[in-house]
């Protein structure tokens, strides 16, 4: 009994035994494999900041993110928490890994004033990125309010924009949908950049909405996000309460020198298992990773990209019937049913005997052929048939008949043409991006060469569709009869477009801003003195002529450097005339919304919204202060009150500073009583009441006489000419002492 008891007790501590070594072991297998799962669930997980998702690369400390440019910072204090780019106080408000894009929450520049009518500080007008780009495809540039206008300071080397939003009635207090200048303005942003700085204004201080809207508001946003956020005639001040008007910046991997190729050499490369790399030309440079086609998933993580069970989609199945579908990594196979056999990738039919097959393909064939014939015969009859009557329909809604019978009663009939689409089409290979050379506020232009090797410039406007009506057509007309050797001439039209195309005179040698801004090795301008007072004496005889001398007087209302082309031999060519109204005698103003370039528009025209002749007076003084100055019309280099170039030479001329500001490339001791005198009238030009400026025809007669009394080196009577022009004695300029002295 005893040693019964005694095996017993052995048995147990064996099957113990035994029992704790099967442990053991399981423990060694299994740890290794629950391990290997937590590592991959924690690089796996999506981390979360209140609403927003933190997805890798980005994360919210060292050991999630894939470096510190992609830090997320929490803010746990608030609720719900709210997340932050890296320690920037640049809000987030969603992370997209397919797009590579963040939505963020910019500032806001505020222009607000209390019921006294004082300004309001406000400090909210700058943001930047040191790597982030801002999307220039997804933001638009909004301006909010009733008399305000906005900018976006310039950055090096390039160029600043702007918007100007009026209301038509001053009672308004509304942000329209269309968002086209009343009571809100938009525009596109420039590419590539990674910061701006906004600075926002108000022409009258809101003193005549204060009430109802005494703040105006600029600021960079989602183009999309606005739209739902503001739909049409919602309320100015329901602005002050909408807090996220979310941007979209673009993010990359890397910075501008990484690319694709260099990146795969690198133990740092960050696209994993079944996903590809893709450069970023979005001007933050770097690369981004996308799954590969038949996988979906976020690529940087290490199995983040997982196959796509086609087989067990719930929206299709992607092979078609008789068939049994089988999923494989990355793609799928349809495998034909007992009895059946392939079609193509998807489809099985029923197999026949071969001969009978034979027959079957070769009637099924033969029939498929003849119905395919026929059926391309009536599509291409019909399309071709459908291309005619929507060509006769635009014809037609772009008043052709009207155009063509107004034509057969002039005498320019001869001389104009109306072109085809098709001979448009072919004459700009397509309206090809090579063939681009100018874009403007209302269109396109591209060069076209038409079949006689005849070099044109084709308009194409950016607006969408609008019914022409009778002042358009005879608008066309006059323009086609316009024969002035200081104009861009009107070859003719193509009206079975949607919208008109318009056909000019090819002009080869650029703009006048290009010539007087871009400065050779020496830091020079290319344009002497003399050319410049030419120039300017056929552009204001061009304007005369169209102020005075065509039957039904033109205002171009957009005149400024950029639209004053050169040909070949320096000859001034007025062109762009999207903007222009015609103004029949008995009329002395025209009641229209603001539209024209800012920096050359006429104040007192932006005031009371009245066009006149004048304002192209206004203008065209801007122009002449460029000539005389070689200085940007606006600049944000220079202090506030003397940012806008009119500004400057109007404070220049009553401070008697004005050698300061002429371009030292055109004084010199036997031009000085020219300068003087173009410059005396370049201030009356410039004056703001509209009825103390000269008449264009007048500005033609002053500066002619200049330029023929310089050619003859009659320095004398230019004084003489200038004294008998200006109401006032004129300025003395000293060119050796550098000083200027009003009187003689």
């Amino acid at each position: 009994m005893a040693l019964t008891v005694r095996k017993l007790e052995l048995l147990g501590m064996f099957s113990q035994g035994m029992l704790l070594k099967q442990f053991s072991l399981a423990t060694v297998v299994i740890l290794p494999v629950l391990a290997a799962a937590t590592a991959r669930q924690q690089s796996d997980s999506t981390q979360r900041c209140g609403d927003v998702e933190v997805p890798f690369p980005f994360g919210m400390d060292n050991k999630t993110y894939l470096d510190e440019t992609f830090l997320i910072t929490c803010n746990e204090s608030s609720n719900p928490p709210r997340a932050f780019l890296r320690e920037s106080n640049i809000e987030v408000k969603n992370i997209s890994v397919d797009d590579g894009e963040l939505s963020v929450i910019p500032v806001r520049a505020k222009d607000c004033y209390n019921q006294s009518g004082n300004l309001i500080p406000s400090t909210e007008d700058f943001i930047g990125f040191s790597k982030n780009t801002i999307s220039s495809t997804k933001n638009k540039f909004f301006v909010i309010g009733c008399d305000t206008y906005a900018l976006v300071r310039a950055e090096e080397g390039e160029e600043g924009y702007g918007c100007i939003s009026f209301c038509d009635n001053k009672t308004t207090s509304f942000v329209t949908e269309s968002c086209s200048g009343s009571g809100c303005c938009k525009t596109t942003i420039a590419n590539r950049r990674k910061n701006f700085s906004i600075v926002v204004g108000s022409f009258s201080n809101h003193s005549e909405i204060l009430e109802s809207n005494p703040c105006s508001y600029a600021f960079v946003a989602d183009e999309t996000k606005f739209k739902l956020k503001f739909p049409a005639n919602t309320s100015f001040k329901e602005l002050e309460s909408i807090e996220e008007l979310p941007m979209v910046i673009n993010w990359a991997i890397g910075n501008e020198s990484v690319r694709c190729d260099d990146a795969k050499k690198g133990d740092k490369y960050a696209c994993k298992n079944n996903s590809k790399c893709v450069d970023v030309h979005d001007g933050s440079g770097g690369y981004r990773c996308q799954c590969l086609d038949g996988f979906k998933g976020n690529p940087y993580y290490q199995d983040g990209c997982r196959d796509i069970d086609e087989c067990n989609s719930t929206s299709s199945n992607p092979c078609g019937k008789n068939t049994k579908c089988k999923n494989s990594p990355g793609k799928f196979t349809c495998n034909c049913l007992k009895g059946f056999s392939k079609v193509n990738e998807t489809d099985c039919s029923k197999v026949i005997s071969s001969r009978r097959t034979i027959i079957f393909l070769c009637v099924s064939l033969a029939v498929c052929i003849k119905l395919l014939i026929c059926f391309s015969l009536i599509y291409w009859g019909m399309k071709k048939r459908k291309a005619i009557k929507l060509k006769l329909k635009f014809f037609e809604q772009n008043g052709g008949l009207m155009l063509q019978q107004q034509l057969s009663s002039t005498t320019s009939l001869e001389a104009t043409r109306i072109f085809s689409s098709h001979e448009l089409k072919r004459a700009t290979n397509n309206y090809h991006e090579s063939r681009v050379v100018g874009q403007g506020g209302y269109g396109i232009v591209y060069k076209g060469i038409l079949p006689t090797n005849k070099e044109v410039a084709i308009k194409k406007s950016k607006f969408g569709a609008r019914k022409v009506n009778e002042q358009f057509i005879n608008e066309v007309v006059l323009l086609l009869q316009i024969n002035h050797r200081n104009v861009v001439k009107l070859l003719g039209c193509c009206l079975e477009t949607e919208v008109p195309l318009l056909v000019y005179e090819f002009i080869s040698n650029g703009t006048l801003s290009e010539h007087i801004h871009n400065k050779d090795d020496q830091g020079r301008s290319p344009l002497s003195w003399e050319m410049r007072l030419k120039i300017a004496n056929e552009t204001a005889g061009a304007l005369a002529y169209l102020h005075s001398a065509t039957s039904t007087p033109i205002i171009h209302r957009d005149v400024k450097t950029g639209n004053i082309l050169l040909d070949e031999k320096f000859t001034a060519k007025i062109s762009d005339f999207g903007a222009s109204r015609l103004m029949t005698p008995d009329q002395n103003k025209l009641s229209t919304v603001v539209q024209g370039t800012f920096g050359y528009l006429d104040p007192e025209y932006m005031q009371s919204t009245q066009l006149t002749e004048k304002s192209d007076v206004y203008s065209f003084g801007v122009v002449l202060a460029e000539l005389l100055t070689g200085k940007k019309v606006l600049s944000f280099e220079r202090p506030e009150e003397e940012r806008s170039l009119a500004m400057l030479f109007i404070s220049a001329m009553k401070d008697d500073r004005l050698l300061h500001i002429i371009d030292d490339d055109i004084v010199f001791e036997g031009n000085v009583e020219t300068l003087k005198c173009v410059a005396n009238l370049t201030e009356r030009c410039l004056r703001v009441k509209s009825e103390e400026r000269p008449t264009m025809k007048e500005v033609e007669m002053e500066l002619e006489g200049l330029l023929r009394t310089m050619e003859v080196h009659q320095s004398g009577n230019v004084l003489d000419l200038c004294v008998e022009k200006t109401a006032s004695a004129p300025s003395d300029i000293d060119v050796s002492s550098g000083s200027i002295s009003h009187g003689r």
